[in-house]
């Protein structure tokens, strides 16, 4: 039997973002497969190129212009340089866009009509491309022309009013992820959007406008915390590492460290005080349920985190994972890679690199029995790809050098 093609082979993407929100997106299209041309100014590209150190290494163990920042989110794609300031430039674009299925950029709000590249002019020539556009705060709306940034759409979005220590605490205060999850968020929500849409084409033939907002996508994936709130009119504040609607889901001191113990349900609380010797509890009526639990809350995690400082912290790990109670370790990135699920997972992959000899990147979660993610390509150099692309497309003679 024939192997069966990646899940998006034959899409191509015209990638005309850059950063992070887009480029994650444009990433997760590559790894299922679309041919993804990514789209750069010419002598700078995108912005993340210089966002370091920390630089590849070359062979000769000399810092390379690409960032780790860059690295982290381009594989499988290919670069093209382009001045779309320019009328060829941007003509150039067009006409690669009308042989494109999906167009992805987050330029501000009205930001490349001045060069007849956005979508109400692409769509004229090209009436089934899929025109993703990804933007701080949407298409329309007050705040449609602002640039939106991850931190401060963490802090509008209502992230850092429940993130962090409780106030009174020491440390206390709102606190951002340590992660741009506004921009990987939207960058998930995109990807979604656009199979959607390409799945929709097949019946109409048509494609459409997707207009991603991170204050959006942000506020969306507040999840059960939009709902505490909207179903009780009380905004939630922030618990530190506890959880606002289940006890005990926390971290607690062992003798030796910390550990996160995360009971989900009373059989689980049950199985939990067997562990710590003391069965009583779970039969306790301040205790036996999760919604008394909540109640005594302060109470009962006192009594707790003294007998959870009895014993070391990965011989508290081993009882409660035999007895099926969530619990685990706070690990630091190189306690995470070299985890034996992990390193089973072959999450750490190498790709060949022109500069480095190799560059490491980290595998896609989504695991395919039947066509899975291949890691065909490095994160490109700046304009690595530009002849290539033009002559695939018929287009060498329009090139922008």
């Amino acid at each position: 039997m024939n192997a069966r093609s990646s899940p998006l082979s034959g899409i191509r993407v015209l990638d005309l973002s850059r950063v992070l929100a887009g480029p994650w997106c444009t990433q997760n299209l590559a790894d299922l497969g679309a041919d993804v041309i990514k789209v750069e100014r010419p002598g700078a590209g995108d912005d993340t190129r210089r966002w370091g150190p920390p630089f590849l290494k070359d062979t000769d163990g000399h810092d390379s212009q690409e960032a780790a920042y860059y690295l982290s989110t381009n594989r499988n794609k290919r670069s093209i340089t382009i001045d779309i300031a320019t009328q060829e430039g941007a003509e150039l674009v067009r006409r690669m866009a009308a042989k494109c299925d999906v167009l992805v950029e987050n330029f501000k709000v009205g930001g490349l009509k001045k060069y007849g590249l956005d979508y109400d002019s692409i769509q004229a020539v090209n009436p089934a491309l899929i025109y993703c556009s990804i933007t701080g705060f949407g298409q329309t709306g007050p705040l449609a022309p602002l640039a939106g940034y991850d931190f401060m759409i963490q802090g509008m979005g209502g992230l850092m009013s429940i993130t962090g220590e409780r106030d009174g605490q020491p440390g206390g205060g709102p606190q951002k992820a340590g992660v741009a999850v506004s921009d990987v968020m939207t960058g998930m929500y995109a990807t979604v959007a656009i199979l959607g849409a390409l799945h929709e084409r097949h019946r109409s033939g048509l494609g459409q406008h997707i207009d991603m907002a991170l204050l959006d996508s942000h506020v969306a994936m507040l999840a059960n915390q939009n709902l505490n709130y909207m179903t009780t009119g009380q905004p939630p504040a922030r618990a530190g590492n506890a959880h606002q609607n289940i006890v005990p889901y926390k971290v607690f001191a062992a003798s030796d460290g910390h550990l996160i113990v995360a009971v989900g349900n009373d059989t689980q609380f049950r199985a939990y005080c067997e562990v710590i010797g003391r069965p009583d509890l779970a039969d306790h009526p301040d205790y036996c349920t999760n919604s008394q639990r909540l109640a005594h809350r302060e109470t009962l995690i006192s009594l707790l985190e003294h007998i959870m400082l009895q014993r070391p912290r990965d011989e508290w790990i081993s009882a409660l994972q035999q007895a099926s109670v969530p619990s685990g370790p706070i690990n630091n990135l190189d306690q995470v890679f070299d985890n034996q699920q992990v390193k089973h997972r072959q999450v750490w992959q190498n790709l060949p690199h022109p500069l480095a000899g190799e560059v490491p990147t980290v595998a896609s979660p989504m695991r395919f029995s039947d066509t899975p993610v291949q890691y065909r390509m490095p994160p490109p150099l700046l304009g690595e790809h530009t002849d290539e692309i033009l002559r695939e497309l018929g287009l060498a003679d329009d090139s922008p050098d």
